[in-house]
């Protein structure tokens, strides 16, 4: 069963601000461009921090901030306040970037936009060089798969692979990315098997199960392991 990774999704063609790139060329690529942030790189094409449309407007929020500098000040409002000083990409980025390496799995990538509450990843090798950038919209791609390879991957994966079920015992359909199961299992754990798996398939937005089972065996799977006669 193939686990997608931002590989599959990211844009692998990523505009890029060197550390010295003035406030104002960098506003020239966000719009020019139709991005939200560059990333940041070095001479090695290292990803060192991101400039994102949050940060360039700082020096927006701030213009018309003339107040006397107060004796006490927030770290955040601190640092807000250096960007909208900042000149550079490298006075103006966000830093520690946010970085996923290649080959991370979508859900993993998809938590840690959560987490970090940013909109886009920049992928990285190994060495920590830039080798693309997947955002959110890119990981919604994984939902747009067609219903036909959906139902393939259940069938195939799942019923005929992991569950050896014959074929025509168990039928799959898929709609808009539901998959419905019905049939005739032989165990009530095969059954909730097949759903639980289903469910981690790319694309599958639900699963709806009418399995019908010959034996409920749930009891002596909860009871795998204990002594013999303790119940």
């Amino acid at each position: 069963m193939k686990t997608w990774i931002v590989d599959d999704v990211m844009t692998t063609h990523v505009v890029t601000a060197t550390p010295r790139m003035p406030y104002r060329a960098l506003v020239d690529e966000l719009v020019d461009k139709r991005v939200s942030a560059l990333p940041v790189v070095d001479a090695r094409n290292r990803v060192i921090g991101v400039v994102s449309e949050a940060d360039l407007l700082r020096k927006i929020e701030y213009a018309e901030d003339d107040r006397a500098p107060r004796l006490f000040v927030s770290r955040h409002r601190r640092a807000d306040q250096v960007k909208a000083d900042g000149r550079t990409a490298r006075e103006l980025m966000t830093t520690p970037a946010v970085t996923v390496p290649a080959g991370t799995p979508g859900a993993r990538a998809a938590r840690l936009m959560n987490a970090q509450n940013v909109k886009r990843l920049p992928v990285v090798d190994k060495l920590g060089r830039l080798v693309g950038i997947v955002s959110r919209s890119d990981l919604l791609k994984i939902h747009l798969r067609p219903d036909a390879d959906i139902r393939a991957d259940v069938v195939h994966e799942i019923l005929e692979r992991i569950l050896v079920v014959e074929e025509g015992q168990v039928r799959v359909s898929v709609l808009d990315g539901v998959v419905s199961l019905a049939g005739r299992v032989d165990r009530r754990s095969a059954a909730a098997l097949a759903a639980r798996l289903a469910r981690h398939i790319p694309g599958v937005v639900e699963v709806v199960s009418h399995l019908s089972y010959d034996f409920d065996d749930t009891g002596l799977v909860a009871n795998r392991g204990l002594p013999f006669g303790v119940a």
